[in-house]
């Protein structure tokens, strides 16, 4: 009977995972325009006079029992070229709207915004958004791992909204050379999703549940082309850029450096789903600055990857496993390391099948020797949403010297497959994932297995997640903060509730259990974590968080717990402590809104740590955001350390002109890495994916506010279809 259990369980997943698409009844029918159309938000073209109409939109929040409050339309229609979409929102307060500015890609839930959502593939995991604030700031998005949109991705189309007293009214035309989707099949997933935050109120036509994004492929309609969409045809775009850089390093009084750049991308279309990417000495002198971070871990940070030519399918490559067991991560390549060229191959074979092939080279730079970069990935869907993948990364130094370049291994390679669990409804979801490294000198232990199980309702979730981190696991081209514990086993079981309640100004409330244990090689416990919270959500968007913690550590490396290089605590000493802390975010509506969070206890040696994390936001919309961010950190140890203040302080304004001209000036001071840095940029998009960019950098010493090094770029790029 006990062997039966297992069996039954997994079977039942199974019948969830064949289960037939939820909203598979909502359909809209497109046909193509009878007459031109001109993308201008006015909405008078002949042609949409014969094209159907999509309305009744069903509310997601802050109720998913009733439909939306806000009356949109929605009508579609495409010709040769285009895919055609006219969208209009009328405003249920007259004459009022919400927006952070006219920036492109801008923060969902601080917009009143419409969002379109496609399915291109009809296999419920990637796709296509596309979109608008109600100002006119354009969103455009990749989509993968069933419904997360990677805002990075960018691409050439055409958008316009037209705002009157009643409505906000967005036009757009997207090229079917800018996506990608399986030629031959006549229906794709689709769904429309809008929010208004005068009323407080996400809505979608097509209905999803309020525990989910409305950006869910799971929960998508069908768009039923009368016949299917036409093939784009040759697809092969130019991308050049020319930038020129003046450095100064002041610390050093070396003399002015100048530098011309010349290089750029080719985008060819093998075929409509699959794309060929070609770089050639690329800069990335454009990417928006990392935000800094106060470090007291033991483990290192993780940056996010922002250089465009390592996003377009980042998720076949970059979200393979789980955010701290990560084998490919594309920011150990090419920083601080000139990259030379590279290739990269991916998108769909069929319905089924995707694939990924990446190669990089870098340049020799000091005791560092040329590297080269390859990796393959291949994806199977099996079920309705669920998939199978396998990967293997390779680094191989070219000319290695054992000499010279003592301080790395001469290649490092990493295979790996996982099974990725996705419900029809999204209710269940979860991986099993297995990893094996190759390197020099290490040939036991060097593997990694995981796997998570989660259940997500609107009222109740619960998730199991354990790990297993071999001592000689290594991925030099990956992400595992946690590789110092030199092997270790981990298990994260999670439980939530909330209570749904009848009130003017509450949604819900309920608490949550967070756990996280280590145990090291031997199977002694090594870390401890208990978070029990209880979480108030409000119907304008507001929550209130209030925790209470426990931690033990026992330390497997000697540490600093100021990380200011100074006094370390010893290894296998123990340390518990207790604390307490909350987490407050206002309601978007407002012009001014904030966000805060603090943490009151114990630290480690019997000390204490009181932590105040501030951001305010006011904007002038549409054109003017302003930001203040703050964290402070006020440390209590024993001798040598004593008492310890950290601070970093980040102002930040974006001035949108237009939304095709944007200036964004950021400093932070950090007096833990002993710097302030300035960094502003000025970008003209002077045609779709083409811009012109000034990128103004400065480094300071926070004590005398001198110039340590500064720098000043102009970048200047050209996207061409032949």
């Amino acid at each position: 009977m006990k062997k039966l259990l297992p069996a039954c369980f997994f079977y039942l997943l199974s019948c969830y995972c064949f289960a037939q698409k939820p909203n598979e009844n909502y359909q809209y029918h497109i046909f193509p325009a009878p007459s031109e159309i001109k993308v201008d938000g006015v909405a008078s073209d002949i042609a949409w006079e014969s094209a159907q109409t999509a309305t009744d939109f069903f509310m997601i929040t802050p109720m998913d029992t009733s439909f939306s409050r806000c009356k949109t339309e929605v009508k579609m229609s495409y010709d040769k070229h285009n895919l055609y979409i006219l969208v209009i929102n009328y405003k249920p307060v007259k004459s009022s709207i919400i927006v952070e500015s006219l920036k492109r890609d801008f923060a969902f839930g601080k917009n009143d915004n419409f969002l379109l959502f496609m399915d291109t593939f009809d296999d419920r995991t990637n796709g296509f958004s596309f979109g608008a604030n109600a100002a006119g700031a354009p969103w455009d998005g990749q989509m993968g791992d069933g419904g997360t949109v990677d805002l990075s991705w960018d691409n050439k189309w055409l958008s316009e909204v037209v705002n009157d007293d009643e409505k906000w009214v967005w036009e757009a035309a997207i090229p079917f050379k800018s996506i990608r989707y399986k030629p031959g099949i006549s229906k794709w997933g689709i769904n429309f999703s809008r929010q208004d935050l005068t009323i407080s109120e996400k809505s979608a036509w097509a209905p999803v549940p309020r525990q989910f994004p409305s950006a869910s492929l799971a929960y998508t309609g069908v768009l039923v082309w009368d016949t299917p969409p036409p093939n784009p045809g040759p697809n092969v775009s130019l991308i050049p850029f020319l930038a020129t850089r003046l450095t100064k390093d002041y610390q050093n009084d070396t003399p002015n450096k100048y530098k011309t750049t010349v290089g750029g991308d080719v985008k060819i279309g093998l075929s409509p789903s699959l794309n060929l990417d070609l770089t050639v000495n690329p800069d990335f002198s454009q990417v928006d600055v990392d935000v800094q971070q106060t470090n007291l871990n033991r483990f290192e940070l993780f940056f996010p990857e922002r250089r465009q030519f390592f996003l377009e399918n980042a998720d076949l490559f970059a979200n393979f496993g789980y955010a701290t067991i990560r084998p490919f991560f594309s920011r150990r390549i090419g920083l601080g390391v000139p990259i030379q060229f590279g290739a990269r191959m991916s998108g769909k074979l069929n319905k089924k099948w995707r694939i990924g092939l990446l190669d990089v080279q870098t340049a020799s730079q000091d005791s560092t020797p040329k590297n080269n970069y390859a990796v393959f990935a291949l994806q199977r869907q099996v079920f309705a949403r669920s998939n199978v993948r396998f990967i293997f990364i390779n680094r191989d130094a070219i000319n290695y010297s054992p000499e010279k370049n003592s301080a790395s291994n001469r290649y490092n390679r990493n295979i790996g497959a996982e099974y990725n669990l996705a419900s029809v409804n999204n209710l269940w979801t979860g991986k099993v994932m297995f990893l094996k490294s190759f390197t020099p000198g290490k040939s036991t232990d060097d593997f990694v297995h995981a796997a998570d199980l989660k259940f997500n309702k609107a009222n109740f979730f619960w998730q199991w997640q354990h790990e297993y981190v071999g001592r000689n696991y290594n991925a030099e081209v990956g992400y595992v903060p946690n590789a110092p514990r030199n092997g270790y086993y981990k298990i994260s079981p999670n439980i939530g509730y909330l209570f749904f309640v009848k009130s003017p100004q509450i949604i819900s409330h309920g608490p949550k259990l967070v756990t996280n244990v280590y145990w090291d090689k031997e199977f002694s416990v090594s870390d401890k974590e208990f978070i029990f919270s209880y979480n108030l959500n409000f119907i304008n968007r507001a929550t209130i968080s209030v925790w209470g913690a426990s931690n033990y550590v026992r330390l497997l490396r000697p540490y600093d717990p100021t990380n200011l290089g100074g006094f370390t605590l010893a290894t296998n000493t123990e340390h518990n402590w207790k604390s307490t802390g909350f987490d407050i975010a206002s309601g978007p509506q407002n012009r001014l809104t904030y966000n805060a969070s603090a943490v009151f206890g114990g630290y480690y040696q019997n000390g204490h740590r009181n932590n105040l994390r501030v951001e305010l936001g006011y904007r002038v919309q549409p054109y003017v955001a302003i930001t203040m961010a703050g964290n402070y950190n006020d440390i209590r140890l024993p001798d040598p350390w004593n008492r310890t203040q950290l601070w970093l302080v980040g102002p930040r304004v974006d001035v949108t002109f237009t939304n095709k001209l944007f200036f964004t000036t950021f400093m932070q001071y950090n007096n833990q890495s002993k710097n302030i840095n300035l960094n502003s940029r000025f970008q003209w998009r002077y045609k779709p994916a083409s811009d012109l960019f000034i990128v103004y950098t400065d480094n300071y010493l926070p004590e005398n506010f001198l110039i340590k090094n500064r720098a000043l770029v102009l970048k200047f790029t050209y996207w061409w279809n032949l």
